[in-house]
């Protein structure tokens, strides 16, 4: 969670397991959620990442199950910062959590192979710090370790926090396919506050908007044509949306709000 007042405050636990280079972690179930207010910003996930191999005749297979995933995390101790992630739990033989401690090493001056990549903690942009993100993680590692067109997994980052000398907060959505990567892009504008959440978005999606992420589909089975669909659609949102954030909403309700989502999915 990171809060107006610039302490971050997630907790981090990290218990990083040994895993084979052909072996990929996929938080098929995860729920990432970004919920900003007038006071700061809640960042929530699941914790579930399940381990994929290959089975004798090459299909994907579930080996195990973990429950002790790390998908929130900061990215500066000293700074209002943080990350979420979902899709691939790791990248070749490193989780995501360790690889992001190996970013945050970077960006705090740490690494003595990387100190230009180091931040001046009174004059920097979270834009630069998403970029130099996905210069690290996709550029420098995903490309790198996942040269087979066939086998490369679906992974997402919500970076969000305060830039220096900034009173709200931003959020950026770093989106990694095999089609490539999109973003960073900025999710809402740094005065505007709401809801966002990614991974597996059902729940989501009929509690707050009222219908399910299929619907557009059903539509189009019944015969339908586009310019319908979305005429129904867009109805359906001005008629079903419930708001669940506002501007002024209390830290603590927000993170209370957070939870209960985290767990309705």
């Amino acid at each position: 969670m990171i809060e107006s007042d610039k302490a971050c405050r997630v907790i981090e636990e990290f218990n990083i397991h040994k895993m084979l280079l052909k072996l990929i972690v996929v938080d098929s179930m995860t729920i990432a959620i970004s919920i900003k207010v007038n006071d700061g910003i809640v960042l929530a996930a699941d914790s579930a990442s399940t381990l994929i191999g290959a089975d004798t005749e090459g299909r994907p297979s579930v080996i195990n199950v973990y429950e002790n995933a790390n998908k929130v995390a900061n990215l500066h101790k000293a700074l209002p910062i943080g990350i979420i992630t979902w899709g691939a739990g790791n990248i070749g033989k490193a989780s995501i959590s360790t690889l992001i401690k190996d970013f945050r090493k970077r960006i705090m001056g740490n690494d003595s192979n990387h100190l230009e990549w180091g931040i001046i903690p009174t004059n920097y942009r979270l834009e630069d710090i998403t970029l130099r993100f996905k210069e690290f993680i996709y550029d420098e590692l995903y490309q790198t370790v996942f040269t087979d067109p066939m086998n490369k997994p679906l992974l997402g980052f919500t970076i969000a926090g305060y830039s220096s000398g900034c009173d709200m907060a931003e959020e950026w959505r770093i989106m990694i396919s095999p089609e490539g990567c999109s973003g960073p892009t900025e999710i809402r504008p740094s005065d505007t506050c709401g809801l966002s959440w990614n991974g597996e978005p059902e729940a989501i999606s009929r509690l707050h908007l009222g219908f399910s992420q299929f619907l557009p589909n059903i539509l189009h089975d019944c015969g339908l044509d586009d310019a319908k669909i979305e005429e129904i659609i867009n109805k359906c949102r001005n008629s079903l949306l419930a708001n669940m954030v506002f501007d002024s909403m209390p830290i603590r309700d927000a993170i209370d709000l957070g939870d209960f989502l985290v767990d309705l999915t």
